[in-house]
């Protein structure tokens, strides 16, 4: 089952994606937003909208990010073998975590920004994974039953800005930047993340290419380390990290420019594609 958000008509809402278009489920459910479809333990309800007539083709509306209002984002950086070693970082015990803001994400189809203050707009290639319900100091064993679905993720990075200081945020959230979607596709259709495949890629060229296997720190791992810090809630979203061939490692460094195309691809759950626009 596909899920996610969008606007039509200047109305927010969110639905059931079929072969068909959307199925608004904004309007048959109580619950303002795909967050709180979640929270009230949506999944049930909606399988049973899954043969219905759709509402809306899926041009006909502006996807939004996959949930639009989580309580947080956290995002794994380090977290694959070959985007260690083209850092030139070291491994580190526990997983490397920073946070990115609700406001710089952006949908399928919208336009990733490269801010005026910089040049340096690189592509990161990730799986999102959508917290279904409440936990705290979560078991690895038990982590999957917390999760709602999957999604795809471009943590777009400002990497001048990221580099400004030993913290990562201030090139990770700028406006516009973090492309979330084009939807989740529910936990129950992918028992196992670790068999999915990740490709990124930049106009058209294949930037990144990889198993999620290969994650250094699991999928279950993140979830019992960021649930020990603090509760995680439905609609949270774990960003699980980047794997190597990033723009800023490159011969000579490749950074995405205005007229772009940067397309994510995960095997099982779809491709998120956004154009670039450079800030006027």
């Amino acid at each position: 089952m596909k899920l996610c958000s969008f606007m039509k008509d200047g109305r927010s809402s969110y639905g059931l994606v079929n072969e068909n278009g959307i199925v608004d489920l904004g309007t048959r459910f109580p619950e303002p937003t795909l967050r709180d479809f979640l929270a009230a333990g949506g999944y049930g309800r909606a399988a049973d909208f899954g043969a219905e007539s759709a509402d809306y083709p899926l041009d006909a509306v502006d996807l939004l990010p996959v949930i639009p209002n989580p309580d947080k984002i956290i995002c794994v950086g380090l977290n694959y073998h070959d985007h260690i070693q083209e850092t030139g970082r070291e491994e580190t015990v526990n997983p490397v975590l920073f946070a990115r803001y609700a406001g710089s994400q952006i949908g399928h189809g919208a336009a990733l920004v490269k801010p005026l203050e910089s040049e340096k707009f690189d592509y990161e290639g990730e799986l999102a994974v959508i917290i279904g319900k409440e936990g705290r100091r979560i078991s690895e064993a038990d982590a999957l039953d917390f999760v709602a679905g999957y999604a795809c993720y471009n943590d777009g990075s400002i990497r001048d800005w990221q580099k400004h200081t030993h913290q990562f945020m201030p090139g990770k959230t700028f406006a516009g930047t973090g492309a979330f979607g084009p939807w989740m596709v529910t936990a129950d259709e992918i028992p196992d993340p670790t068999a999915l495949h990740l490709q990124t890629r930049l106009n058209g060229e294949v930037v990144q290419d990889t198993d999620v296997s290969l994650l250094i720190a699991s999928i279950p791992r993140l979830i019992a380390y960021c649930s020990t810090i603090l509760p995680l809630l439905p609609g949270d979203v774990i960003v699980s990290g980047t794997p190597g061939g990033v723009g800023a490692r490159r011969n000579p460094p490749l950074w995405m420019r205005d007229g772009d195309i940067c397309e994510v691809e995960i095997s099982s759950i779809g491709t998120l594609s956004n154009p670039v626009r450079a800030e006027s």
